[in-house]
Parts: C-alpha cells; structure tokens; sequence
C-alpha cells in the first residue's frame, strides 16, 4: 500500500501535526518506506517460533515495601513558594 500526498495530510489532521509543504514528500518517503520495511517483516515465516511477550526472561525485580521514616511535612514545605492547608500550591493548568 502506497502512502499518498493526502494520506499523509489524513495522518496529520488525526495527529494534530502541523507539517511544513516543503516537508511533506519526505514525510511521505519515509513512511512509505516504513511500511515498506513492514511487508518485509510480514513476509518472514514464523510458524515454528512460539509466541512471546518479552525476548528475555523477566523476574519481579521489585524491592520489598519497607516503612521508613519520611521528610516531616512541615520541612517539606519550607521552602516552597506557594503553600496551602499543608499542601504545596501550584498554578492552576488546566481549564475547568
């Protein structure tokens, strides 16, 4: 499947990529190319290779949770600008 001119503006409005004019025909190459190298990996038989979710062995390698003392609250928030009921008060982001 070949990418055109204007799969590529298709994928850019979803995206919400602003894509410069003088870049589009490279933008198109390259994920032609892309797809390209996909229909190369298609193409391998892998009828006798098992399915996997990771090419390694993976172990927990998580720690054990242990309690330990913390920074007191009141030292945490010493230094910060902003403070409120106990909490670190930061400027509002997003809209309501």
């Amino acid at each position: 499947m070949k990418v055109t001119k204007k799969d590529m503006e298709n994928v850019a409005v979803l995206s919400r990529l602003d894509i410069p004019a003088d870049k589009e025909a490279q933008y198109t190459q390259q994920l032609n190319d892309v797809l390209e190298y996909f229909d190369n990996l298609s193409a391998v038989n892998t009828d006798d290779i098992k399915p996997l979710a990771h090419v390694l062995p993976i172990s927990n390698v998580f720690r054990e949770d242990v309690v330990k003392e913390s920074l007191d609250r009141d030292l945490a928030l010493s230094n910060a600008p902003l403070k409120e009921d106990g909490y670190f008060k930061v400027p509002k982001v997003l809209e309501d």
